[in-house]
């Protein structure tokens, strides 16, 4: 069983989360932020090709191709979830669905937020709509950690530009390393919202750390699962620069290649 109280306030684990996720206590996590597969790489049409410009990526990784169904998160997360805790998951609209059949019933809420990028994929065959939107589930109980600011900025619906320039992380060809990484001032909204300064947050697939980042930023306890050794190796050079940037010390991040 992991000790929760014995992790580096920000702490990445290189695993498999289901692995991570059975060795967990109950009601250890204040939020569960987290990205998972989307599961719409088999509907993708391959990459489009242009002769004057560069090409547009239209596959996910050969991740995405593995089916992750929501029953499979459900139980650990109800169960590792705080009494005042929160849940936020990325998904796409072929999903929705089955989170809300899966979710619905275990909490005394379930809502979804609307992500509207502002700077998506053109469409250059102008044969439908521009792919700018992008769903987001929460479900909490009675008593939950809810920071309201005003009715103006509490709406389901956020407007943000997709990962570019400096923040986008890239490999060593220069090229985007994870084709879904989050910007991370949506995640810093969301944090702020639904957690405490303090509070632990969890990301089981925490791809390149863009969650993690967030969490030091506010000033959170930060628990990641990342089981790709490349995104895993990106997270610890990127939360390395950013605990040198807030001034944290070493002493604060802890790096776990595989749970015994």
């Amino acid at each position: 069983m992991i000790d929760i109280n014995k992790l580096n306030r920000c702490t990445l684990i290189n695993d498999n989360c289901f692995s991570v996720l059975k060795q967990m206590p109950d009601n250890s996590v204040d939020l569960i932020l987290t990205d998972p597969p989307y599961n719409i790489a088999q509907y993708s049409t391959g990459n489009i090709h242009f002769d004057w410009r560069s090409d547009i990526n239209n596959d996910l990784a050969e991740w995405d191709l593995k089916p992750l169904k929501p029953i499979d998160l459900m139980p650990e997360f109800k169960r590792i979830l705080s009494p005042t805790g929160n849940i936020f998951i990325f998904c796409s609209y072929n999903m929705i669905g089955e989170y809300h059949k899966v979710f619905d019933p275990e909490f005394d809420t379930f809502q979804f937020m609307v992500w509207h990028k502002t700077n998506p994929v053109p469409n250059f065959r102008k044969s439908s709509f521009l792919n700018s939107c992008e769903l987001i589930v929460s479900c909490w109980n009675k008593g939950h950690t809810w920071n309201f600011t005003n009715q103006k900025d509490m709406h389901n619906f956020i407007e943000c530009g997709i990962c570019m320039g400096k923040e986008r992380i890239k490999d060593s060809e220069g090229k985007s390393l994870h084709p879904t990484q989050k910007p991370v001032e949506i995640l810093k909204k969301i944090i702020s919202i639904a957690s405490d300064k303090d509070d632990l947050v969890f990301d089981c697939f925490s791809g390149v750390g863009s969650t993690g980042e967030a969490a030091m930023r506010l000033n959170r306890r930060f628990l990641g699962v990342e089981i790709e050794k490349r995104y895993f190796k990106a997270s610890e050079n990127r939360l390395k620069l950013i605990s040198d940037e807030l001034k944290n010390g070493g002493n604060n991040l802890g790096f776990i290649n595989e749970m015994a």
